[in-house]
Order: structure tokens, then sequence, then C-alpha cells
């Protein structure tokens, strides 16, 4: 495994660009100023001792050099050793609602940005637990298998949007089935199903999907995202003021299912929470699954890494010799080598 001790010292690299533009912007300026002395030919000849390309190769190395000293100070490391460790911690599958009506508005900036903002705050508070994300509207579907990736995790929780799942609805129930079939089969009662939904349940086996969790040791929380008010669910742009309307043209207004949620979770061993727009009760549901009791599971980690900048502080001054070395004008005593042929 390859990775850097310094990232952000990376970020320096993007001067080199800059430097390089620069650089050859100068020197078409310096061509056009000589060729104002008269026939390019002519002053090409005049100057014999001059050299055009030379500075072009010095300042090369010096890039090249600059590059490598960056990416030697960001510590470059190696994983050198692939250890099997033994954590303690739960396993927990997130099963996020990207039905249309997640769109609404009565939770800024909507539920489902809200939902996902959510989730990234879970993932910076988990430690040695394992999670898995699934995503449901219609149909449910596996995102992320059960892993303790947490940045894969927010990457593939970034992307994810209501068109990820081609069948509108909210299938709860087809949601809880798909998770409790996503856990290890390690032993212990340390699993946690987290339904993240406005409730609008389409399909009458979410009760019992959550029942059967429970027996099998799968405890169900419910997270309420919406008012119970509701908000018409937005067409595009909610600027624009489109909302989506029913058969007779109404507007319809999305609201949030508290008597449906708070029974998946009653039924599940869990609990219910509800959002709003000053918290998500998040805090409240990640002290709840640390109560779940706790087991040993195996994980493998790069133990050992090794350090890697000496090969680019190496490069650096390397490149630093050569740029060095080179002189900018042509020498009396080498001008019949051809290295930079056409001066």
């Amino acid at each position: 495994m390859f990775e850097f001790a310094n990232r952000d010292i990376l970020y320096w690299l993007g001067i080199i660009p800059v430097l390089v533009i620069i650089f050859w912007v100068s020197r078409i300026a310096l061509r056009k100023a000589l060729k104002t002395f008269g026939d390019w030919e002519v002053v090409n000849q005049l100057m014999d001792d001059i050299s055009f390309k030379r500075p072009v190769f010095k300042y090369m190395f010096l890039m090249l050099a600059a590059i490598s000293l960056v990416i030697g100070i960001a510590g470059p490391q190696v994983g050198s050793k692939l250890q099997e460790t033994k954590r303690e911690g739960v396993e927990m599958v997130i099963a996020l609602d990207v039905s249309n009506s997640m769109l609404a508005e009565d939770i800024q900036p909507n539920r489902l940005e809200r939902a996902k903002q959510a989730i990234s705050k879970l993932l910076d508070n988990l430690n040695h637990d394992r999670i898995g994300l699934i995503v449901f509207a219609g149909e449910a579907y596996v995102q992320l298998p059960m892993t303790t990736d947490y940045a894969a995790a927010k990457m593939i929780l970034s992307t994810i949007m209501p068109g990820v799942v081609p069948t509108q609805g909210t299938a709860i129930g087809s949601a809880i089935e798909l998770a409790s079939k996503s856990f290890t089969t390690e032993e212990g009662k340390n699993r946690a199903v987290v339904v993240i939904t406005d409730g609008e349940n389409h399909e009458e086996n979410a009760i019992p999907s959550a029942q059967e969790a429970g027996k099998n040791g799968i405890v169900v929380y419910t997270i309420g995202m919406g008012l119970p008010k509701g908000a018409p669910i937005p067409i595009g742009n909610s600027i624009a003021g489109n909302y989506r309307t029913d058969k007779n043209g109404n507007i319809v207004v999305s609201k949030l299912n508290e008597t449906m949620l708070n029974q998946i979770a009653a039924e599940g061993g869990g609990k219910y929470i509800r959002a709003n727009n000053t918290k998500t009760g998040l805090k409240e549901l990640f002290s709840s699954i640390n109560d779940l009791d706790k087991v040993e599971m195996e994980t493998s980690i790069y133990a050992e890494y090794e350090d890697q900048f000496q090969y680019f502080i190496a490069l650096a001054i390397l490149f630093l010799l050569l740029e060095f070395v080179i002189l900018e004008r042509r020498n009396k005593h080498f001008k019949n080598i051809k290295i930079f042929d056409g001066r």
C-alpha cells in the first residue's frame, strides 16, 4: 500500500505548471525582442556562444528537482507488512432512502442532502466498526459491502442521488431484508440496521421485516427525515417553482410518517429518532449503537510502513546537479560536442 505522510504538501505541485508557463512566455518574448535587431538567422550567427536550448534544459531539470523535492517532503511510504488484527466493534448497515420524496425541502438543503451530511458525520465518529451502505426507493441495492474503509464509504456517499435507483417508491421492508443479509457470519449481538427515510412506505412488509431482523439479533433504528407538516417535491431547481403533482394536477405534499417509523424501530428492538433543521439525531443514534455488545473482529491493516522519501530527495539532488553543470553559454572547449544540437 502506498500513501503520503504529509499529503497536503502535494498541493505545492500546482505551482509547477504556472512556473513552466511563465518561463515559456519569457522565452517567446526574448525571441521576439531579438528579432527586432534584424533577420533571425543573421542575429543567431552573430551570437555564436549563445545557446537557446541549454536554458530550456536547465529549467526542465530545475522543475524536475522541484517536483521530486515536494514529493519527498510529502513523505511517501509503502506498507510493507499486512497484518491481521483483532478489534472490538459493531457491524452496521445504513439503508438510505433515495426516492423522489427525499428531495422535499422541509429540511434544508433537502432531506436527502441532509441525510448524506449526517452519514458523513457518523463516519467521522466510527473507529473499529464495520459499515455497509444500501440505497432504496422502489427496490433496494447494496452500494457498499461491509467494510472499515470509511474513506471509500464517503466517496460512494457523495455520488448518491435519487436517479441511482430507477424504480420509484419507498420499499423499507426490502431494504431491511437486504441489510439483514449483508452482515458477516460472526457471532454476537453486534449488528444494527439504520434506516434513514421520510417513512412514506409503499409496501406492507416493513414491520414484518423489522420483526424478523429483531428475532435474528439485528437491532433496527429509524431516522425520520422531514417534518410532519411536509413539503412539496421539487422538479429540478425548486427556485423555478415546479413541483410534482398528482393525476388531478394538485401539488403533492410529502409528509413524514412518524407512526410507521416508530413501529419499525419498536419491532426491531431499536429506537426512532426524528431529524429537523437543527439536528439530525446522529449523536443520539451513535450513543445507542455504542451500547450494543461489541465483539472482536479481524481486520487487515498495513502495520508497518517504510519511508521512501530518500529516493525522491536523491532525485532532486541529481536534477539540481545536472542543472548546475549545464552552462547557459556554449563552451568553446566543448563546442564540437552536439548534445544540444541546434543550440
